[in-house]
C-alpha cells in the first residue's frame, strides 16, 4: 500500500487556506493545520476532515511571524508523519495606508508572515524533499504578486518577494522532482472580504451590490469573486504527476484583473 502523502498548509484555519486543506484531504492526503486560534476552536474542523476523508489531520498554533514558530510546525509534522511532501504557504495578512502614513509595525508585520515565513518553511522542508526526489511547495501570492494597488506598500512588497523566490526555489530544485509555484488569486469572497461589504456600503451611500461590482471588483473583468474551490482544485492539479513540468510560474486566478 502506498504511504500517504503529508502536506502542511499554513493560515488554514480558514478561508483559502483551509479550503486548499480540505481539497488536499479529499485528494488523500494527511494534512496538518495551522493558525491563531486555540486548538479546541478548531477541533471541530479537524476531526471533520478526518471524519470526511478517512485522512489524518493535527493542528499547531505555531506562530508563522517568528522563525522558531515555522521551524517548530515543520518539525511537529515530521515527528507526526515523518516528512512534509507538500508545503502550501498560505499565511497572510493585509493593511491599507499611505506610504507615508505606513506604520512600522505593520510594515514588520506584513513582511514577516506574507513573505519571511514561506522562506523559514521552504527551508525547512526542501532539503528533504530533494532528498527523496519528490515534493511539492505552493505559494499563495495575489494578484498583487504581478500588479500594484495604491496604500499596499507592505503586502504588494512581500507578494512581488513571493513570486520571486517561487522562481528561485523552482530552478534550485528543478533536477529533483520538486516543483515550485505561485498561485495569483483575485478578489475571493472570504469573511474578512464580506465583513468590509457592509461598512463600505454605508461610508459611501451605495447599495452592497455597487460595493462589489464597482469597488471590490472594479479590477476583476469578469465582476465575479474568485472562489476558495477553483483556488483549491488549482492546488490539488499542482500536486499531481500532470502538473510535474509546472515549476517556477505565477498563476493567476483573477478573473482577467491581471491582463489589463
Amino acid at each position: 500500500m502506498t504511504k500517504r502523502k503529508t502536506a502542511v498548509i499554513t493560515g488554514s484555519s480558514s478561508g483559502i487556506g483551509h479550503g486548499i486543506a480540505e481539497a488536499l484531504a479529499a485528494a488523500g492526503m494527511n494534512v496538518v493545520l495551522n493558525g491563531i486560534e486555540p486548538a479546541a476552536q478548531i477541533e471541530p474542523a479537524r476531526k471533520a476532515i478526518e471524519d470526511r476523508f478517512g485522512v489524518k489531520a493535527i493542528y499547531s498554533p505555531a506562530n508563522m511571524m517568528k522563525a522558531d514558530g515555522v521551524r517548530a510546525l515543520i518539525a511537529e509534522t515530521e515527528a507526526a508523519f515523518g516528512q512534509v511532501d507538500v508545503l502550501v504557504n498560505n499565511a497572510g495578512i493585509q493593511f491599507v495606508s499611505p506610504v507615508e502614513d505606513f506604520p512600522d509595525e505593520k510594515w514588520e508585520q506584513i513582511i514577516s508572515l506574507n513573505l519571511s515565513a514561506a522562506f523559514y518553511a521552504t527551508k525547512a522542508v526542501v532539503a528533504g524533499m530533494k532528498a527523496r526526489g519528490w515534493g511539492r511547495i505552493i505559494n499563495i501570492a495575489s494578484a498583487h504578486g504581478l500588479v500594484a494597488s495604491p496604500f499596499k506598500g507592505a503586502y504588494v512588497a512581500a507578494k512581488h518577494g513571493i513570486v520571486g523566490f517561487t522562481k528561485t526555489v523552482a530552478l534550485e530544485t528543478a533536477e529533483h522532482g520538486v516543483t515550485v509555484n505561485a498561485i495569483c488569486p483575485g478578489y475571493v469572497l472570504t469573511p474578512l472580504v464580506q465583513n468590509q461589504i457592509p461598512d463600505t456600503a454605508k461610508a459611501r451611500g451605495i447599495t452592497e451590490a455597487e460595493v462589489i461590482r464597482d469597488v471590490l471588483l472594479a479590477a476583476q473583468p469578469t465582476k465575479k469573486f474568485v472562489t476558495v474551490e477553483e483556488l483549491a482544485a488549482l492546488a490539488v492539479f499542482l500536486t499531481t504527476d500532470a502538473a510535474a513540468s509546472i515549476t517556477g510560474t505565477a498563476l493567476p486566478v483573477d478573473g482577467g484583473w491581471t491582463a489589463h
